[in-house]
């Protein structure tokens, strides 16, 4: 992990080709928070394409707009839920139809890893590194 960030909505982690984000129980994730986490993006990823993934372990509720705004966002390549509640089904579905790149949900983190390098590869950018590599992805 390159950093860590503890919002007032959420916990935040950054790695080299992608971040992962914690939402803070009952929370909804509107224009403002996803404002501050598009600004982050930016920050640490620049023009190096990039993975977001929601772990949810919480239950919130997200402004679909968030979505279009996210999905604007050039170097963003996927967008990924990491959720074991059946209910994630039908909503990451719904939520996929604002969202117009790569979205997939998974059961568990290590299987949207897997998927993030696959993502990341289809993207690739010196520098960037697969989480089960060492070497760098050309």
């Amino acid at each position: 992990m390159i950093r860590l960030y503890n919002l007032e909505f959420c916990k935040l982690e950054i790695h080299h080709d992608h971040m992962i984000a914690i939402m803070h129980e009952g929370i909804v994730v509107s224009i403002e928070n996803n404002s501050i986490l598009i600004k982050i993006a930016e920050e640490h990823f620049k023009n190096k394409p990039f993975v977001y993934i929601t772990h949810r372990i919480h239950s919130y509720s997200v402004d679909p707009i968030v979505y279009i705004k996210t999905a604007s966002i050039s170097n963003l390549v996927g967008f990924a839920v990491v959720s074991k509640n059946p209910i994630q089904k039908t909503l990451t579905k719904y939520e996929k139809s604002f969202f117009k790149k790569d979205f997939k949900r998974f059961d568990d983190m290590e299987s949207a890893l897997v998927w993030k390098d696959e993502m990341i590869k289809k993207h690739p950018h010196k520098g960037v590194y697969s989480h089960k590599q060492k070497k760098r992805i050309t």
